[in-house]
């Protein structure tokens, strides 16, 4: 018999999130959040993020630099469409991260940054928000990282929208995970 822990659900309830609701999302919900997402495991406590936060006339601030650099890069949507879209999430925050020179120290910050990412996903589900955690190519263009202020030496590692569902998708079937794992419990030299 298998016991159910509430994280295990929460784990397993958890979904991307595309249709928002037009609530807002405060602002000590959202630093809240952030605040509980930055206890990931992190190697030396480098805690190499930082974050821009978008919501109210803010999310107007962001549709426009998405439209520009839409009009910039392979145009699949007109800047209206992207305007529109982007006006529509309630809160946007961006996820800014250290790129350090050392190759090992900066995937140890990468990989923390993630964790911390799936925190805030985790403890916004808890809180009845959604989110959608973005990393398309348009985070590394030029345009985009002018039109929010990245600096040179930062990466931009993801693009969260957040606030409250008006869709929940269905589950969707996982491969089974015995099928993934490869035990070894004894010395295969004997």
């Amino acid at each position: 018999m298998s016991i159910q822990y509430p994280m295990s659900q929460l784990i397993k309830e958890r979904r991307s999130i595309r249709k928002f609701k037009s609530d807002k999302v405060s602002n000590e919900v959202l630093e809240e959040l952030l605040e509980v997402a930055s206890y990931a495991p992190n190697h030396k406590l480098t805690q190499p993020w930082r974050f821009i936060v978008y919501k109210d006339e803010g999310s107007k601030v962001l549709a426009n630099i998405m439209a520009e650099t839409v009009a910039n890069g392979p145009k699949k949507k007109s800047p209206e469409e992207v305007r529109a879209r982007f006006e529509s999430i309630p809160v946007h925050i961006l996820v800014v991260i250290n790129e350090e020179p050392n190759y090992f120290a900066r995937e140890e910050d990468y990989a923390a940054t993630c964790a911390l990412i799936q925190n805030f996903q985790l403890a916004a589900w808890e809180r009845k928000l959604g989110v959608l955690w973005k990393t398309d190519a348009f985070l590394a263009s030029p345009t985009f990282r002018n039109g929010v202020g990245a600096k040179p030496g930062e990466k931009i590692a993801a693009l969260l929208q957040v606030g409250y569902p008006d869709v929940v998708p269905n589950v969707v079937k996982r491969a089974n995970i015995s099928e993934r794992i490869k035990l070894i419990d004894k010395n295969i030299e004997e």
